[in-house]
């Protein structure tokens, strides 16, 4: 009885009495193995343990426990896998750690590493001598080598760079059968190689006729390695899905990336038109395309409407975006607009323009996921055809989706003949009869796909979305010969079952059909109509948030740590497990969802970076608020203090000077830490005196209007007045009247990142109505610290609704929104190096792009710092976070800091600003500040 068959008989305590035995690092709490119940695909399957792996004996150890406790074992890189080939019953094995890349080789262009190796980790060693690695999935930030060994991953240059098993060089194995082999082209095999190649000499002519036909046939097994004549195991296993044997160590050839590459879009009615172009493109510049890649204008749409700059794109609502590399890359731009009818055509000259779009392109599936009015999902999002059939069969397929009522936004790898499209299929939370028009859909798609003698899997492999349909592409004797191969390396079906030879039903652990528990929430959930089982399952799983390295924010938490449970896929991975009432019994209540949501700095960044639309720092504020103001549980004393601190500054604002000097000593600081829930090594925060409204101007509707009004936000009232008083000084400089709003208007922001929701409401209510009327009266209102800013453009409108929130939320105006709107002259900066860390809130809610333009107008050298400072409001602040908190700041901002020692260092937010005195005494400087000191006589 094939491994899958059985679902794990062995009890838990069994297998983890095993694995300790053999010295495997494992986890088998609740926690851990709802992080990894699920990959980026449609399926939920529990594990019974996970073993983080380090080193290559901790992976055989943990295959030799499965082979005697006769357990599945599923083998699993950065968990992207779209087609259910990462997850499994049994032992999940995360080789992220197995990860050293073991040596380059520049003479032979081969490099050797172990299967955890990040893709974009092999690109960085290998770019100092002029070399790469060739596929490029869009996952490329964070998915692993062994994992596209596993899947034949390709990606949009594998046009001109060949899939991953064409860049196979050699696979040091454990097959399912405990045999370890090198296996290398050219070299004699072991005992299950010579099996292999037995079977392949004893079917020549069906391998010949039926495996090979095109580049991107990637479904099934890669039977046609077995050919004498093609004859490379290594690359025969490549594919495979970790079905036959698990990778410990690859040989890689790497190529060169030191050609020019230039890049045309062309534009066209409909994207059936635009496939329809792709033969006599790739006929034009025969091998030279390194790319060909479909892009929908709805993704693009998407894109733009969350306020992200597009480059211009020529006219269509169809692109493709070619790109052709060498010394003669010109001559063969023009071939290409020479043949390819477009309705319009641009060549993208600005490398930061291409970039944009490539990067549009790598975010394609999570934008896609949400381009329609209801969720879309992956299933039937990888077939290819060989590029000549590729517009009839898109037509066909888009005749497919109206016959059963769906839609779907396609894209994808055009010049290979593959298209991907997320589709709206009607899953409905608890009830699995929903999953019907998903079958019979996948099923006519395959049906259909036969007379183009097409393949299910381009690049994603079969797993258990497709599995099933292979009768369907394949005929017995084919099939035959998958079960075959499978139980020549893996007699036992040890190795990750249920896939390919033996698949289970497409329907079975159906993740969108589980039931959900309705949660009547304190937020609106605006993008999700209220619903927060709906909110928290935007995660598809695309795993952006755990890439090791950023340019933008998400996931902070993550990169310090490197734990799933850290990154915001594995928090939504854990509040689905909370509300679908599976392994977390407990729901919001479970300490696992404390665990899991303890790291989350509520940054926003995923807000902003995630392709999902995901958004932890509001799930999170929601869940504090289910836990204890609604089931009851004990807040912390961190959240009474700093959870409330704008309440304690505006009463502590008369006696700021004797505060601060009785916080200076030591007892009664450490006693004040204490009661507040503050880590002992932080500061205290200091109390400003006199506050803005104090020291400065103010007014209210009525008065004669000043030419600017300024908000005084908690945080710049009672800490940082300077920053108010700074951007007085460079209005007025110019000739402007300022006032200070005197109305007390807080945005509620620290009551709700600790989920005091209610309390929160009646805040934020309060000071809508307080701002509207200046913002009715036409006088532009700005404000200084950019996370209020932020959540009264975001926050506000998820507590109160109104048309007062909307103008709000659209009126009020950043210090370099004031500026660039109102035209000011700007400082000479000349020769001035800044370093600059926008504050999380502002790059994922306002935007930074407006606060760079006018430095480099100015002529200031701008270094902009990704990712968070780790202090984060008050969660570096608080006993417990400290140590995280650090190791945040440790990713980017501390090193930059050292890096530019004499850079002046802008930050405007509170947090940032704290977090560089408390760590590196580093004196900051709120863009504001650094406008006024340039004023003359200043």
């Amino acid at each position: 009885m094939p491994v899958e068959a059985q679902r794990t008989s062995v009890s838990r305590d069994d297998l983890a009495a095993a694995l300790r035995a053999a010295n495997v690092t494992f986890d088998d709490t609740p926690l851990t193995r709802a992080l990894y119940s699920s990959d980026a695909s449609l399926y939920r399957v529990v594990p019974s343990a996970v073993v983080t792996a380090r080193h290559a004996d901790e992976v055989i150890a943990a295959h030799e426990v499965a082979r005697e406790l006769r357990i599945p074992v599923t083998m699993r890189g950065a968990g992207t896998s779209i087609a259910g080939n990462a997850v499994g019953h049994g032992i999940v094995v995360d080789t992220r750690r197995f990860n050293r890349i073991l040596d380059i080789d520049p003479a032979a262009r081969t490099a050797r590493v172990e299967p955890g190796v990040v893709h974009a980790d092999l690109q960085r060693a290998a770019a100092p001598h002029g070399l790469r690695f060739g596929p490029d999935p869009s996952s490329h930030s964070r998915c692993t080598i062994g994992g596209m060994i596993g899947n034949n991953a390709c990606g949009s240059r594998a046009l001109g760079y060949g899939r991953t098993v064409d860049n196979v060089e050699s696979l040091r194995v454990l097959y399912g059968n405990g045999e370890l082999a090198l296996e290398a082209g050219g070299r004699p095999g072991g005992h299950t190689a010579a099996r292999l190649a037995a079977v392949g000499d004893a079917n020549l002519a069906h391998l010949r006729t039926e495996f090979g036909r095109f580049g991107r046939q990637v479904s099934g097994y890669g039977l046609e390695h077995l050919l004498p004549e093609r004859r490379r195991v290594e690359r025969f296993l490549t594919g495979s899905e970790g079905s036959l044997a698990t990778v410990l160590e690859a040989t890689v050839r790497l190529v060169d990336d030191r050609v020019e590459r230039r890049m045309l879009v062309l534009g066209y009615p409909t994207m059936a038109d635009a496939a329809d172009a792709v033969p006599a493109l790739l006929a034009a510049v025969p091998g030279r395309l390194v790319a060909c890649e479909g892009m929908d204008s709805r993704i693009v749409d998407l894109v733009r409407e969350q306020g992200s700059a597009v480059p211009d794109l020529p006219r269509g609502r169809g692109w493709l975006f070619a790109e052709v590399a060498g010394e003669d890359a010109g001559d063969a731009v023009r071939r290409l607009v020479a043949v390819g009818a477009a309705l319009d055509t641009r060549l993208i000259d600005d490398p930061r323009e291409a970039a944009a779009l490539w990067r549009i392109r790598e975010d394609g599936a999570g934008l896609a996921g949400r381009s329609l009015p209801t969720p879309a999902y992956g299933g039937w999002e990888d077939a290819a055809v060989p590029p000549e059939h590729l517009g009839a069969w898109l037509r066909d397929f888009e005749g497919l989706l109206r016959e059963h009522g769906l839609q779907g936004v396609p894209y994808g790898h055009f010049g290979d003949g593959c298209v991907h499209c997320r589709i709206d299929f009607p899953f409905r939370p608890g009830d699995p009869a929903s999953a019907g028009v998903f079958r019979d859909f996948m099923t006519a798609c395959a049906t259909r796909l036969r007379a183009y003698r097409g393949t299910l899997s381009g690049e994603h492999g079969d797993g258990r979305v497709r599995g099933e349909l292979l009768p369907l592409m394949y005929d017995e004797t084919s099939l035959a010969l998958f079960r075959q191969v499978k139980t020549v390396c893996d007699p036992d079906g040890m190795l990750n079952p249920g896939i390919i030879a033996d698949p289970v039903p497409l329907t079975d652990d159906l993740r969108p059909v589980r039931p959900r528990t309705p949660v009547r929430t304190g937020l609106r959930l605006v993008h999700d109509a209220g619903d927060l089982g709906a909110a928290v399952h935007r995660c598809t799983g695309v795993g952006k948030c755990v890439a090791p390295t950023t340019t933008g924010v998400m996931c902070p938490s993550y990169l310090a740590t490197r734990d799933e449970r850290d990154a915001t896929r594995g928090r939504a991975r854990v509040l689905q497990e909370a509300l679908d009432g599976g392994l977390l019994r407990g729901g919001l209540k479970d300490p696992a969802v404390a665990g899991a949501l303890d790291l989350c700095l509520a940054c926003k960044g995923c807000s902003s970076d995630c392709p999902s639309g995901v958004d932890m720092a509001t799930y999170k504020s929601e869940v504090l608020h289910q836990r204890h103001d609604v089931a009851g549980l004990r807040r912390p004393r961190s959240h009474l203090f700093l959870g409330r601190l704008p309440q304690w500054a505006r009463l502590m604002a008369p006696l700021a000077r004797p505060a601060d000097l009785l916080l200076r000593v030591g007892p009664l600081a450490a006693l004040a830490k204490w009661a507040a829930g503050i880590d002992r090594r932080r500061s205290v925060p200091r109390f400003a005196s006199p506050t803005l409204r104090r020291a400065a101007d103010t007014g209210v509707v009525g008065d004669t209007p000043p030419d600017v009004w300024i908000w005084a936000d908690s945080f710049t009232d009672h800490f940082f007045p300077a920053s108010g008083l700074a951007a007085i000084r460079f209005l007025e400089s110019h000739g402007l009247t300022v006032r200070v709003i005197r109305e007390d208007a807080c945005c509620a922001l620290t009551w709700i990142t600790t989920g005091q929701l209610d309390r929160a409401r009646d805040i934020v209510g309060r000071t809508v109505r307080t701002l509207a009327p200046y913002l009715r009266g036409g006088v532009p209102v700005m404000a200084l610290e950019p996370s209020c800013l932020a959540s009264l453009r975001g926050d506000a409108a998820e507590l109160c609704d109104g048309e007062e929130t909307g103008l709000v939320a659209s009126g009020m105006l950043s210090f370099a929104e004031l500026v660039e709107r109102l035209e000011l002259p700007l400082p000479d900066l000349t020769g001035v190096e800044v370093v600059a860390q926008p504050h999380c809130h502002h790059s994922a809610v306002i935007g930074w792009d407006t606060d760079r333009r006018l430095l480099e107008r100015a002529g200031a050298s701008v270094t902009q710092v990704p990712g968070c400072c780790g202090l984060a409001g008050n969660f570096g602040v608080e006993k417990g976070h400290y140590e995280v908190s650090v190791a945040v700041a440790e990713t980017h901002l501390l090193p930059a800091v050292r890096a530019h020692a004499d850079a002046v260092v802008l930050a405007d937010g509170m947090s940032c600003r704290v977090q560089l005195d408390d760590l590196a005494q580093v004196p900051t400087r709120h863009l504001a500040e650094l406008f006024a000191s340039r004023v003359r006589g200043r």
